[in-house]
């Protein structure tokens, strides 16, 4: 059972991973999406990437909400309407 917990893993920390370049890419160094600002895309995607460590920071955060949201950012369909999106200020 230990291989199939360690794939999993794996593979929700490659999605983490994704989403933050996605982010990064998206928001950040293209500005393709005016949408969210360079800053909080830089944030999230830090998010994604210390919920990808492990880090215990982002333990609080359900992993069933970082799944939507990554997928929501890879497939470019309405992120906005994630609980985890940053809120306009």
């Amino acid at each position: 059972m230990e291989v199939q917990n360690s794939a999993a893993s794996s593979s929700y920390g490659s999605l983490m991973l994704q989403a933050a370049g996605v982010l990064r890419l998206r928001y950040v160094k293209c500005r393709l999406d005016t949408s969210l600002s360079p800053d909080a895309a830089a944030e999230l995607a830090s998010v994604f990437e210390g919920i990808a460590q492990g880090e215990p920071a982002f333990d609080q955060i359900d992993p069933k909400e970082a799944i939507a949201l990554a997928n929501r950012l890879i497939d470019d369909d309405h992120p906005e309407l994630s609980h985890l999106w940053p809120k306009a200020r």
